[in-house]
C-alpha cells in the first residue's frame, strides 16, 4: 500500500530543504505554524521565520517588503485566509507589481473535514486565476508538493500553491519530473480523458481501473498547474479521446474545469463534464465521507466518465 502523507507535511519539509539551499528563503505564518507545518522551518531557521499573528492581510504586505530586499518569502496560512480574507492585498500588493512572493495555502477544499464550511475553501483557484500573472498550482501527492515548492522558489513572480490537510496516497517516485505549466498523462486511454488535480488524481486513477473492467479505456492526466494551463496537452486529450471529464476538490465554477473548458471551447469543441463542488458551501464531516457526499470519489468519476462517453458523436 502506498504511503499516506498530507501535502501540507511535504510543504513544511520542502521549506526546510530550501532553507539549507538558499539563505534568502524566508517563511511567514499567521499564527498557524503547527497546522501549516511551517513550524519545521521555524525550528531549523528561527531567524528567518516571522509569525505575523492572526493578521493575514498584513502578512502579505510584509512578504512584499521582504521580496523587495531580495528575499524569497513564502507566506503561509489556510487557503480560506490566503485567497479569501487577503484577496485585496494579494491582488494589489503582490499581483499588481508582480512581486516575487510565494503563497503556501494549506487546508484547501472540503477534505479540511470537521472544520466545516467556513474553513473549506472551494473558491481559491477561481480567485487566484483572475489575478494577472499569478501562477496557480495544486499538488497530487507529497512528492509533487515538494517539487512544486522548489520550482516556485526558482521562478520569478507571484505563485499560489494549495496543500491539503488529509493524508493522500504517494503516487510518484523520486524519478518523477515536475514542471510548472505542464500536465502529465499517467494512464493511456482513448475513450475518455479524465483530467484531475490534488486529491482527485488518486480517485481518478481508481476510476480508470473501474472503467477498464467495463471495457472503457480512460486516459488520466494530472494537471497540477491550473494557471498557466497546459493548453497543448488539453487539446491533445480532446482530439484523442473526443470527450473530457475534469475532477477537482474545488467549486465547478472557475477552477480546473473552467480552465479546461475554455481551452476546449476555443480549439477542439468536445463534451467536457466537470466534477467538483456544485454551487454550494461545504459541510462538517470526515474527509473521505465528504468526498463521497459531494460526488468526488472514484465511483462518481466513473459514472461521469460514462456520461461523457455517451455524449460523443
Amino acid at each position: 500500500m502506498a504511503d499516506m502523507i498530507a501535502t501540507r507535511d511535504a510543504y513544511g519539509k520542502a521549506l526546510v530543504e530550501l532553507g539549507a539551499e538558499k539563505d534568502n528563503i524566508v517563511v511567514l505564518d499567521a499564527d498557524l505554524a503547527a497546522a501549516t507545518k511551517t513550524g519545521m522551518f521555524k525550528k531549523a531557521y528561527p531567524d528567518r521565520f516571522f509569525d505575523c499573528g492572526i493578521a493575514e492581510n498584513n502578512m502579505m504586505g510584509v512578504a512584499v517588503g521582504l521580496s523587495l530586499t531580495g528575499k524569497i518569502p513564502f507566506a503561509s496560512t489556510f487557503a480560506m485566509f490566503a485567497a479569501g480574507r487577503s484577496f485585496d492585498q494579494v491582488r494589489n500588493s503582490i499581483g499588481y507589481p508582480h512581486a516575487n512572493v510565494k503563497i503556501g495555502a494549506t487546508h484547501g477544499g472540503i477534505t479540511v473535514g470537521e472544520d466545516g464550511a467556513t474553513h473549506q475553501c472551494n473558491e481559491d483557484f477561481a480567485l487566484m486565476r483572475t489575478i494577472p500573472g499569478m501562477t496557480v498550482m495544486c499538488a497530487a501527492d507529497a512528492v509533487e508538493a515538494r517539487l512544486m515548492v522548489k520550482a516556485a522558489a526558482e521562478m520569478e513572480g507571484p505563485v499560489y500553491m494549495r496543500f491539503g490537510r488529509m493524508a493522500v496516497p504517494t503516487l510518484f517516485d523520486d524519478d518523477y519530473k515536475f514542471e510548472i505549466g505542464r500536465g502529465v498523462r499517467l494512464v493511456e486511454g482513448d475513450d475518455v480523458s479524465i483530467i484531475a488535480n490534488g486529491v482527485e488524481v488518486s480517485e481518478a486513477l481508481q476510476a480508470a481501473e473501474m472503467l477498464k473492467a467495463e471495457g472503457i479505456n480512460a486516459s488520466v492526466v494530472n494537471m497540477a498547474t491550473i494557471k498557466p494551463i497546459d493548453r497543448e496537452l488539453v487539446i491533445e486529450e480532446a482530439k484523442r479521446c473526443g470527450c473530457i471529464v475534469t475532477c477537482e476538490e474545488h467549486s465547478v465554477i472557475g477552477g480546473l474545469g473552467g480552465a479546461v473548458a475554455e481551452v476546449v471551447c476555443e480549439t477542439v469543441p468536445v463534451p467536457v463534464l466537470r466534477l467538483g463542488v456544485e454551487d454550494c458551501f461545504g459541510r462538517s464531516g470526515p474527509a473521505k465521507e465528504l468526498l463521497s457526499l459531494f460526488g468526488l470519489d472514484a465511483k462518481a468519476i466513473c459514472a461521469k466518465a460514462k456520461e461523457a462517453v455517451a455524449l460523443k458523436k
